[in-house]
């Protein structure tokens, strides 16, 4: 190599030691970086834990379990309330359904009644329906043509009450 060098007759004598320097260094480290491989943290065995960290990590695991059983503990509370709540109103539009069933059999038995004097049955009177007056609002301007939303804008109401009202008087016999 020192003969290459030597051979460039053109180059000072700082530039050719400069170029041996670099070579070798080269060449060192070539040599040198298949021995300084990464290695894996992993596949060596883990440095024993003292016993105050061991403790620390139990006791914050312990916490933590605690912590999960307590808010298991509130959400099952919470779902236990929601669901007496839906009971109870269920069991109240239960109760309102009977009732209108009731209501309407005894409606129908009032208006079978004995014949009049002349013999004729007379005709069923048609079954009255309490009307919320707030309802009837929305009634009247929706026979004027208007559309949910400028009645609920007119009114201050949500729109979905107003679709609702409107959908139960298309349900209702006769209003």
């Amino acid at each position: 190599m020192d003969g290459m060098l030597l051979q460039l007759s053109n180059l000072d004598p700082t530039t050719k030691w400069l170029l041996i320097v670099a070579v070798g260094l080269t060449i060192f480290y070539a040599v040198m970086r298949p021995m300084r491989k990464k290695r894996d943290p992993l596949s060596r065995a883990p440095a024993p834990a003292s016993l105050a960290s061991q403790r620390a990590v139990e006791r914050d695991m312990s916490n933590l379990l605690v912590e999960l059983s307590e808010m298991a503990r509130q959400i099952t509370a919470q779902l236990d309330t929601r669901t007496l709540k839906l009971e109870m109103l269920i069991k109240e539009a239960d109760d309102r359904i009977d009732a209108l069933k009731a209501a309407g059999r005894e409606s129908s038995r009032g208006a079978i009644s004995a014949p009049t004097a002349n013999g004729e049955s007379p005709a069923p009177a048609p079954p009255e329906s309490p009307v919320d007056p707030r309802h009837l609002e929305v009634y009247h301007l929706i026979d004027q043509g208007r559309s949910p939303q400028e009645i609920a804008q007119k009114l201050s109401r949500p729109q979905g009450e107003v679709e609702l009202i409107l959908a139960l008087r298309d349900r209702a016999p006769s209003l």
